[in-house]
């Protein structure tokens, strides 16, 4: 395994940091990029930036900035205001330069960020290989025999290679996530709509993300968060809700994984083994899942409808043929021309169903794990089979925006073969924030966590009606409540279906000889007065007392009297009581 950056780079980049984001630190980033980028077997830039005008730029910057007199790399389907946009296609180079850099760009720079280049990538960010670029293919960082990942190819590899500490990509079927993977980074996909994509030539505009690539979570934090904004201008934009969806947790314990062997090579196969074992140090409770539908949904992007998107967003650049276009991206992206209007609306119908499938799964976990790809091919392998390598690739990956979800790439540490092994953390939409918290974990970092019981809050567990989803849940919400976290009781928990009129209801009670794994729970944060109105609102046998969780806590809990049980049908065996409600609703769509 060789590694790209030259040693008198790799220390120049040292020396920088020691700078802490000086105009000279910056100054020194865009001198190591001009030193890598004299590399023809490793072409990370399309453009770089005239140390005059990185110097300028750096002069305005405010040193108390969020971000200030951070080095940053913009892939080249972004506007940087004075530059072209290639998006990998040298012909566009000869288009007038942007009048104004793309959102995504000035929000990073009105926080203190400089942009110093603009990256290669797959052309018209359409490809997971990095190699799909008439200004040559990129390799990873690890191995100059294997492909860098796509189609952020240059982005990724210029925060691996060390020589910007933040870098712009952008993710419509892994572009974020499947480079990070193969560079031992980190890779934020965000929620659809949570950043800007005006100034981002599209590739799919109802799917496309604005992503970032960092060393670290925690320098992912400060960057997402300048980026996070409702732009009007944006039809695709979305503000933050003000309080979280249904079913998002502010801090994530469950993680799910699938409940079957996966495709993946057989090296690979080997990392994802060692990753599920750590996983059991990080999350609380790991459950499996049937991931199917979502896999099938993966399949959509690009055997389904969604080429016509790319078709109605680029698709007049790729007329008239010539060695400024990627032949196999033309090759592509034309299929989509002749897809007619009833197999979109085939497509969508399709999508919505798989969709309505994968819904049952983040009510009962925070996040998903996966592997971020199922191998890690070469340039070999994939200039023999340009299309099948790619789409294999996109097996974990291409289902995320469709589905509405966000997602983050870590490192899981290095094949046997050495080379970097990437996973990722899948979780709902504008689950991003915790989601974070989670994957900071992973890479063990410290996080901050708020106090179990801030000022006039307590914290109640539920273990039945008024779960997320169920019909009592609306009344939490109504009073204030948040979903803090979802546990699982100590051992010695029994769980009962009450008999009487009404909802089917059930009764928590502590009778000693509960089940090992517990019961599971939601524990909501509710203010302190709306506890006395959710009390009144429950029927007897049950009221509050204190329940134990799997960790030791103890917090406020809905329990049942025992005499109130003696004629109740016992069903601990389920787990829980959105379990034991589904042999009931079999038959419910």
């Amino acid at each position: 395994m060789t590694s790209t950056a030259p040693d008198d780079v790799t220390a120049a980049t040292r020396t920088a940091r020691s700078a802490a984001a000086t105009p000279t630190a910056i100054l020194a980033a865009a001198t190591r990029a001009a030193h890598l980028a004299a590399d023809p077997a490793q072409p990370i830039w399309i453009t770089l930036l005239d140390p005059a005008e990185v110097d300028d730029a750096a002069a305005r910057v405010d040193p108390d900035a969020p971000l200030a007199g951070t080095a940053v790399a913009v892939k080249d389907n972004l506007d940087l205001a004075g530059h072209p946009t290639t998006a990998g296609c040298p012909a566009l180079a000869d288009r007038p330069p942007a009048a104004t850099s793309a959102a995504a760009v000035r929000r990073l720079t009105d926080a203190g960020a400089v942009a110093i280049g603009k990256t290669n990538l797959d052309q018209f960010a359409t490809g997971l290989v990095g190699t799909r670029s008439p200004y040559g293919a990129c390799h990873s960082v690890a191995s100059a025999a294997h492909v860098s990942g796509g189609s952020s190819s240059g982005s990724a590899l210029a925060v691996a290679t060390g020589l910007v500490p933040l870098a712009l990509g952008t993710d419509t079927a892994g572009s974020g996530r499947v480079p990070a993977a193969f560079n031992g980074i980190v890779g934020v996909k965000p929620t659809r709509g949570l950043v800007s994509t005006v100034g981002v030539l599209p590739a799919c505009a109802g799917l496309d993300c604005v992503t970032t690539f960092t060393r670290t979570v925690a320098e992912a934090r400060p960057a997402l968060a300048a980026l996070t904004w409702a732009d009007p201008d944006d039809p695709w934009s979305r503000p933050v809700p003000t309080q979280p969806p249904p079913g998002v947790a502010d801090r994530m314990r469950v993680v799910a994984v699938p409940d079957r062997p996966l495709d993946l090579d057989p090296v690979h196969e080997t990392a994802w083994r060692a990753a599920l074992r750590r996983l059991r140090t990080v999350a609380a409770h790991v459950v499996e899942v049937d991931v199917t539908a979502f896999l099938a949904a993966a399949r959509l992007l690009y055997d389904g409808p969604w080429l016509a998107a790319r078709w109605a967003a680029f698709g007049h650049l790729l007329e008239p043929d010539g060695p400024h276009l990627d032949p196999t991206v033309r090759t592509i992206v034309s299929r989509g021309r002749d897809i007619a209007g009833p197999d979109v609306f085939a497509g969508l119908d399709r999508l919505a169903a798989l969709r309505r499938r994968t819904e049952g799964v983040w009510s009962d976990v925070d996040a998903l794990l996966l592997p971020v790809t199922p191998g890690h091919p070469t340039l070999a392998e994939v200039a023999a089979d340009p299309v099948g390598v790619n789409a294999r690739l996109g097996r974990f990956t291409n289902f995320v925006n469709l589905l509405d979800l966000c997602a983050v790439a870590v490192p899981a540490g290095a094949r046997t073969d050495g080379l970097p092994f990437g996973v990722q953390f899948v979780a709902p939409a504008f689950a991003d924030a915790p989601l974070l918290d989670l994957a900071a974990l992973w890479c063990g970092e410290s996080v901050t966590t708020p106090a179990d019981e801030p000022t006039g809050t307590t914290t109640v567990a539920v273990a039945g009606a008024h779960l997320t989803g169920l019909p009592l849940n609306p009344q939490l919400v109504e009073l204030g409540g948040r979903l803090a976290y979802r546990a699982r009781t100590a051992p010695g928990y029994r769980l009962y279906r009450l008999v009487g009129p009404g909802l089917p209801r059930p009764g928590l009670v502590r009778t000693g000889d509960g089940p090992a794994g517990g019961i599971a729970v939601e524990v909501w944060r509710l203010p302190h007065q709306a506890v006395g109105a959710l009390l009144g609102t429950v029927p007897p046998p049950l009221g509050l007392g204190s329940v134990e969780l799997d960790d030791g806590s103890r917090v406020t809990g809905f329990l049942a009297e025992e005499h109130g049980v003696r004629d109740a049908v016992d069903v601990t065996a389920a787990g829980g009581w959105r379990a034991a409600l589904r042999p009931v609703d079999a038959g419910s769509p």
